[in-house]
């Protein structure tokens, strides 16, 4: 595959040449703002053509934070496995991402996170940075006035215990044994998120082997009294959630005591099948970085040689997280998303105008055909006679297919003129017999599980980081929604649940809460498309509350922008923020589908989108518009400042694709074909 380099982003890319000759669209005689917006198209298509693999899918970058890096120096350096050229270009990442006061974020512009900085610190340290340099002096200092290491998540401190920078006993503890938990029974491994399960299985076993290599440093400057480095912390009151986890937590430990070995080892054993049966086809588990690395611990604790098979090729998937940059630096992604990446790229190109039999729309969907998922995974456990059928985000995910990206699949092959059509109707039929079984009770759904709604897991000490449940939310609903209205199927019952659902959901202001993108305005843009392709009129009082919304947010540039902090603090962050590419496109998408084109907030938004563009047809967009946690875990989706602004201006300039019927499905042709295939 013939390669260039994006500038933006250091990554190495395919080449232009072929694709951006190719690219034919139909543009309208336009002028003023549409005719900047159709220059915008073209430019943005050609950017994007030339950036699709030679297999069909497109993957940008996916940017987190320097927890990543240090994590994965910590893991090579425990297995024995750390390297000088590793070692050298991690660190000047992690150096790179070092803010002026000397700490880390964990997004762009975003304040000092003091298990990033401790991470990123101890990191440093491995790579021979000295403790009295200026830049580590600066970040120990910032760590000891948060509190210094107690003050961590339990995560990092984990991290630490491995090295013996910090006791084992002083932290929360989960046993092996939770493998045995009946599903009926609370807190058992079905009540986490899917992320979150995985993760816990394989560090159950790490906790109850309490492992510690020398540490080839002290670090003592990170903690506020080094004498004393584990001051006793306040118990919540008895009558409190908290207060009964935090008792829990001491029965945990205590039950280490006098746990029986027999029971313990099988547990150990059960654990290492489980972790084992869920690898895939790559050597990664489940496609995320945070699980491969504690399977790969987990299993090398009971015994697993790093020649083994399976710890062989787990660490050759961990090596391909890696994205080397022209300037020697090593960023490690916490996922790759193709899938998801190739669906909207699809999805927007369609939007924008290329023609549906475009030879490399085609190989899109032929690739994202052969991604299909075609056997049971772990969402089997709540809905064990619902035949598979559906997509993941990742290259290899086969036990975690999610919702979000099997509506969207569906909503891009639909766009799509192919050579074999009942290929694709069948597919699709397939993901929408799926996705309706796994609708959850309320209506709604959630990303990759049914009523994943527990109250527990959250309040165990060990989860003081990021979500572990996968309740319903508004935006993967809404995708849903509106890939059920694609296939004629609007008026089903189910629909109609999911639309009293997201109708419900809406906040006071008119806005929707957006799980997995940043926050209100990916939230209401993803809604309010859905709702008026189900039916809504636009001149319904939830529509007009949304557009209210978006107006009165709208930046003095025309751009709209949210900050991360709206998931801390709404009633200050909500909707604010410097303009950004992919919340100026999602803002659009919702205005445009409301039916406000030509209103001054559309002119001016549209007219920002052709104003920030690139000569070379894309976008710079540093801040982090993605969610991994909401405020704990946040991501930069390097494509979306390409794919969304080219699918909000194509609107802009050809109308709705459900008016537009570029979505080829007659209404009802897959409906039945959802009940069986």
């Amino acid at each position: 595959m013939t390669a260039t380099t994006d500038g933006s982003t250091g990554a190495i890319l395919p080449s232009r040449a072929a694709a951006a000759s190719d690219s034919t669209l139909t543009i309208p005689e336009t002028a003023g703002v549409q005719e900047a917006a159709a220059r915008a198209v073209q430019r943005a298509t050609d950017f994007l053509l030339a950036r699709q693999d030679t297999e069909g899918w497109w993957k940008g970058d996916l940017e987190t934070n320097v927890t990543m890096d240090a994590e994965d120096l910590l893991l090579r350096q425990f297995l024995g496995i750390l390297d000088e050229t590793t070692t050298r270009a991690a660190a000047k990442f992690i150096r790179g991402e070092q803010s002026e006061d000397g700490t880390w974020a964990t997004f762009y512009g975003g304040p000092g996170d003091l298990s990033a900085t401790v991470e990123a610190y101890v990191a440093l340290r491995l790579a021979g940075d000295a403790p009295d340099a200026p830049h580590m002096a600066k970040a120990s200092a910032w760590i000891r006035e948060q509190g210094g290491i107690a003050a961590a998540r339990v995560f990092t401190r984990i991290w630490l215990a491995l090295f013996g920078w910090w006791k084992w006993e002083d932290l929360p503890e989960l046993p092996p044994e939770l493998i045995f938990f009946p599903t009926w029974f609370p807190l058992n491994i079905y009540d986490f998120g899917c992320w979150a399960r995985q993760t816990i299985v394989p560090l159950t076993i790490v906790s109850a082997k309490r492992p510690v290599r020398p540490a080839p440093f002290a670090l003592d400057e990170l903690h506020t009294d080094p004498a004393n480095p584990n001051p006793p912390q306040p118990l919540a009151p008895v009558a409190s959630w908290d207060g009964v986890f935090q008792r829990l937590d001491k029965v945990v430990r205590g039950y280490r005591k006098v746990a029986v070995r027999r029971l313990r080892k099988a547990a150990m054993n059960a654990a290492a099948r489980w972790i084992i049966e869920r690898q895939e086809n790559d050597g990664c588990w489940g496609g995320i970085q945070p699980p491969a690395v504690y399977s790969v611990i987990a299993l090398h604790l009971l015994g697993y040689d790093l020649k083994h098979p399976v710890l062989r090729e787990g660490l050759a998937s961990l090596d391909r997280f890696a994205v080397w940059r022209e300037d020697g630096a090593r960023m490690i992604e916490a996922c790759q998303s193709p899938v998801w990446d190739t669906c909207l790229a699809t999805i927007a190109l369609v939007d924008a105008g290329l023609p549906a039999d475009h030879p490399q729309l085609v190989k899109a969907a032929d690739w994202m055909l052969g991604e299909e998922i075609a056997r049971p995974g772990d969402w089997a456990v709540r809905r064990p006679e619902l035949p598979p059928g559906g997509w993941a985000f990742e290259f290899h995910n086969d036990n975690y297919p999610d919702i979000d990206d099997t509506a969207e699949v569906a909503l891009a092959l639909r766009r799509v003129r192919h050579h074999d059509p009942e290929h694709v109707d069948r597919a699709i039929g397939r993901a929408v017999r799926w996705n309706l079984g796994m609708q959850s009770k309320n209506g709604a759904w959630g990303a990759f599980d049914v009523d994943n709604t527990s109250p527990f897991p959250n309040r165990l000490p060990f989860c003081d980081f990021g979500e572990v449940i996968d309740p319903p939310s508004a935006d993967v609903t809404a995708h849903v929604v509106e890939m059920l209205a694609a296939e004629g199927l609007a008026d089903d019952p189910r629909t109609r649940r999911g639309i009293d659902w997201l109708l419900a959901e809406q906040e006071p202001n008119g806005s929707w809460f957006g799980r997995w993108g940043v926050n209100y305005i990916y939230g209401t843009g993803s809604v309010v498309p859905a709702l008026t392709a189900a039916g809504l009129p636009t001149s319904h009082p939830a529509i007009r509350r949304a557009v209210a919304w978006l107006e009165s947010v709208q930046n003095d540039d025309g751009g709209w922008g949210e900050d991360l902090r709206s998931y801390k603090d709404a009633k200050e962050w909500s909707g604010r923020g410097a303009s950004t590419a992919s919340q100026t496109a999602w803002a659009l998408m919702a205005l445009l589908a409301a039916g406000e084109k030509g209103s001054a907030a559309v002119e001016r938004g549209v007219r920002w989108l052709a104003d920030t563009q690139r000569e070379d047809g894309g976008w710079d967009e540093p801040y982090f518009t993605g969610t991994g946690f909401p405020w704990d875990f946040s991501i930069n989706y390097h494509l979306y400042r390409q794919v969304f602004p080219l699918t909000a201006l194509g609107r802009y300039l050809h109308g709705d694709p459900f008016e537009r019927k570029l979505l080829t499905a007659p209404a009802g042709k897959v409906s039945a074909r959802a009940e069986g295939d």
